[in-house]
């Protein structure tokens, strides 16, 4: 992230701007253009959203003229209208994906198969694509950051978002040589499986938000995912299903986070985890084998160790996107993105008891909560991914309350476009798989 002010200082004073294409205008996309129409060398030339007033109020609130903002759905007069210096609104992501006027993609939906659909079509259009959409991420991420490799662009999540924050501390930490035990964040707000829409609506009225959005917090999906992103970048995996979870303070976590044998709660090291009580913060933490390192941490005030905690108190979500923009410009590197494939998978757990004819309703509703196990956990079980839940999964037979939901317990009516790239995604991996076997030769 060093340097990249003065680049886009640079970019500013030459006359230029990286130019971003925004799909949804949410409260993430909405806080992201008041930042960017902050900042030097940069701009939300574009933006998506069912909703063009939210589009309007966002550019307003921003600073824009409303005499500047052309809502179209024409790509000639989107196309002019930002040569002209002004921003465009359209209901159609498509339009956006397809302006030739766009460098950068940002995937602000949270909405999973929109966001595959999204990332396909930005990288069929030669687009750097950064992704707000950790759901669709861990779901089809290793497939789309091949095809985005293979295009020449970037496939990347957001930093400010909690599994980009918490790989910039795993960097740091790699770069210079530290064990790393377990990278974790903080959850805000107490586990509650039954957490829905209905139970939601007050403190989302409050803050703003959606209900759903809300209820996939409380209900622990969303921690489970975001650390699921972590784990495909890393190879880092939960220790136990679902992770620990464990409560704790910061001076805490370094004694927390041992071996069983060593008085803390792991069974192995390099893991994955979430605390209660140190939101809404991300940590890693790390050791060393030097003697020299211990006595220089203990020096620096770090703790008495074997294990030390490097914590980074906040996050800044959306508002730190525009780094992960600017890094894709100028060094086509990525913040975070699954390095690693498909480490680890976040399933569909029934949050009620289900029948046959059941709607599985999506992340945050009524139906479901994610839960983190490790790939050959969830392939071993035959566990439906959580980022492949939408209205048109039907439950085939009963499940119970706190039961996996598998692939033979539902039928799909219709599929869309993230269950092709999950299929195309399986197909590749059985591909690589059956490559790497050795082969008998048979005599005849």
């Amino acid at each position: 992230m060093l340097g990249l002010n003065y680049k886009l200082r640079e970019l500013e004073k030459l006359g230029r701007e990286i130019r971003v294409g925004l799909i949804g205008c949410g409260q993430m996309g909405r806080g992201m253009i008041s930042q960017i129409e902050s900042m030097k060398g940069m701009r939300v030339v574009a933006t998506a959203d069912l909703h063009t007033s939210l589009i309007q109020q966002a550019y307003m609130k921003a600073g824009v003229n409303e005499q500047s903002i052309v809502l179209t759905d024409q790509i000639e007069v989107a196309e002019k209208a930002i040569e002209q210096g002004k921003v465009v609104g359209t209901v159609y992501s498509e339009l956006v994906t397809s302006l030739l006027s766009v460098d950068v993609i940002v995937d602000a939906t949270g909405v999973p198969n929109l966001g595959a659909e999204i990332a396909w079509k930005a990288i069929l259009n030669k687009k750097h694509i950064v992704m707000l959409n950790v759901e669709a991420d861990v779901t089809v991420g290793p497939l789309l950051k091949k095809m985005a490799d293979a295009s020449g662009v970037v496939y990347t999540g957001s930093a400010g978002d909690e599994p980009g924050a918490v790989m910039e501390l795993y960097d740091f930490a790699d770069a210079i040589g530290f064990e790393i035990i377990a990278l974790g964040k903080g959850k805000n707000n107490p586990l509650n499986y039954a957490a829905n829409p209905s139970s939601a609506e007050a403190e989302a009225k409050a803050k703003g938000s959606s209900p759903k959005m809300i209820a996939s917090f409380q209900d622990g999906t969303k921690t489970m995912v975001e650390m699921n992103a972590v784990a495909n970048a890393t190879g880092f995996l939960p220790d136990v299903a679902g992770m620990h979870g464990p409560s704790g303070t910061v001076q805490e976590l370094p004694s927390l986070f041992q071996l069983k044998e060593e008085g803390g709660i792991l069974n192995r090291k390099g893991i994955v985890d979430y605390v209660n009580g140190v939101a809404p913060g991300v940590f890693a933490i790390i050791s060393s084998d030097k003697e020299e390192v211990h006595h220089e941490m203990n020096y620096l005030k770090m703790g008495d160790g074997p294990n030390y905690i490097l914590y980074r108190p906040y996050h800044l979500t959306s508002l730190e996107t525009p780094l992960s923009v600017a890094r894709a410009y100028f060094h086509k590197e990525a913040t975070i993105a699954p390095w690693k494939g498909l480490q680890a998978e976040t399933v569909a757990v029934a949050k009620v008891d289900l029948e046959p004819g059941s709607r599985l309703d999506g992340i945050g509703g009524y139906t479901v909560y994610g839960k983190l196990l490790s790939q050959s956990e969830s392939s071993s079980a035959n566990a439906l991914p959580i980022g492949l839940v939408d209205p048109n999964v039907v439950v085939t037979r009963s499940v119970k309350k706190g039961e996996i939901i598998t692939f033979g317990d539902i039928e799909q009516e219709k599929e869309s476009m993230i269950w092709k790239l999950r299929s195309l995604q399986n197909m590749e991996n059985k591909v690589v798989k059956d490559s790497s076997k050795k082969s008998t030769p048979i005599l005849v």
